[in-house]
């Protein structure tokens, strides 16, 4: 692997406090990190490649903490896209199509400068067979961190989609080691239903999966060394999670104070988090029905959702419990390059600073998902993720739409082409919060 050393760099490290370091080196070499420092104290090793960046910004790869590498973000019914779910799982065909979609969404992903992603939720563990093709060096791709198939009950969220339905606790333990056998990082549980499964206005967050169930599947998890996250979108089911042991609530409801509490003391080893994720449920607010595939109660469910993420993230924040960052990608209107989106609404719909929204999609993430000594910063020992952007994200969190290059574990993108949809793009543009002077 060669090493590169990066010149003339605008670093912005990853920190909580992060501010713009101008002029200095970055030097990596085997894949990680080796110096950062000013050039007249940083000596990279002989033979490195030298980029002179000529003043651009160099910050850590993003982390997206949510996503589905299933679908591109095109408009779909629920019910379309398991009609597809099941023409391509049931043969070996079907089954090499969809590792491809997949391995393309992951390298768009890559492309638009996400270098770590967690998938929560994918057909026939097949996000867990392009982690390893990616991990085995057979072609390019970001740091995968995979849930495979995941658990939900009858009526549930994901059922015919990327959850396998189990109705007893028994079942769903079973359903665990399944996860377990095939070497899924994390489980993704479907404890309550979501925007598209609601039947009524007003219940978007109902809960589908009892507490023994949820309580089980956690259980188990835990025992076989793995995390758990957990689709929720609705305050009892919040309660719910968190009493049976999640790790990371996944879209959220509006907190009270027993579930601050909870969020406080629960967790495998480190306090359980929340995943704030506005970018699946802001369409359904803002767009008519029939572009988002949706009915008139799923875009009332929408807007209470879309409450609802917001609110709890901003509790979260407030009692200092952690909150990530995700865009639920496959959804209607959420593409596989568009975290920058998530990164600016949590600036300016949650109210943070661009330095903390940054910070949260880097290394706050990482240490989310266990892999802060990994990745996140950039900083000596840790892998080569980077970003480059012309402008200062600290001055407009835009400056993540389109970055300059992207290092993975020290692989390099000099040139990275994001496919966009442009029809999408143009109705999302539509309504991006306008940032505050």
């Amino acid at each position: 692997m060669p090493a590169y050393v990066f010149t003339h760099a605008t670093v912005l490290d990853g920190t909580e406090g992060m501010e713009p370091q101008p002029n200095m080196t970055v030097v990596v070499n085997g894949g990680r990190i080796e110096a950062v420092g000013p050039a007249a104290t940083t000596v990279p090793p002989a033979g490195a490649r030298e980029i002179d960046l000529g003043g651009a910004y160099l910050m850590p790869g993003l982390v997206n903490a949510h996503v589905h590498l299933c679908g591109t973000g095109k408009p779909m019914s629920a019910g379309g896209a398991g009609d597809l779910i099941d023409k391509v799982t049931g043969n070996p065909i079907g089954m090499w199509y969809l590792r491809r979609m997949l391995r393309k969404n992951a390298q768009q992903q890559l492309a638009s400068g996400v270098t770590t992603v967690r998938s929560v939720g994918d057909p026939a563990f097949a996000d867990v067979d392009v982690r390893d093709a990616i991990n085995a060096g057979k072609y390019a791709g970001p740091r995968l961190v995979t849930s495979g198939t995941g658990v939900t009950v009858p009526g549930g969220h994901g059922a015919g989609l990327f959850a396998k339905v189990v109705s007893t606790p028994e079942e769903a333990r079973e359903a665990v080691r399944a996860c377990f056998a095939r070497k899924c990082d994390l489980v993704k549980l479907f404890v309550t239903g979501g925007v598209f499964d609601a039947e009524v206005e007003g219940e978007p967050g109902v809960l589908r999966m009892s507490p023994e169930i949820a309580r089980a599947t956690c259980e188990e998890a835990h025992k076989l060394g793995m995390s758990t996250a957990a689709h929720i979108e609705s305050t009892e089911g919040v309660r719910v999670g968190l009493r049976a042991g999640v790790d990371t609530i996944e879209h959220g409801g509006p907190l009270d104070d027993e579930i601050i509490a909870l969020f406080k003391k629960n967790g495998a080893g480190r306090a359980s988090s929340l995943t704030c994720t506005v970018s699946p449920a802001l369409p359904f607010v803002e767009l008519p029905p029939e572009k988002t595939k949706s009915t008139h109660v799923q875009q009332v469910n929408g807007r209470i959702v879309f409450e609802g993420i917001v609110a709890a993230a901003q509790q979260a924040l407030a009692a200092g419990i952690p909150v990530g960052l995700g865009t639920d990608s496959s959804c209607p209107y959420i593409t596989q390059y568009d975290m920058w989106r998530e990164v600016v609404y949590f600036e300016r719909l949650v109210g943070v600073t661009p330095a903390f929204a940054l910070h949260t999609a880097t290394l706050g993430n990482a240490r989310i998902l266990g892999l802060g000594d990994e990745t996140g910063s950039v900083e000596p020992g840790k892998a080569a993720d980077l970003v480059v952007t012309d402008g200062n994200p600290l001055e407009n969190l835009e400056a993540l739409r389109n970055v300059r290059m992207v290092m993975a574990r020290g692989n390099l993108d000099e040139r990275p082409q994001v496919k966009r949809l442009p029809e999408l793009d143009a109705e999302l543009d539509g309504f991006l919060p306008k940032a505050t002077a």
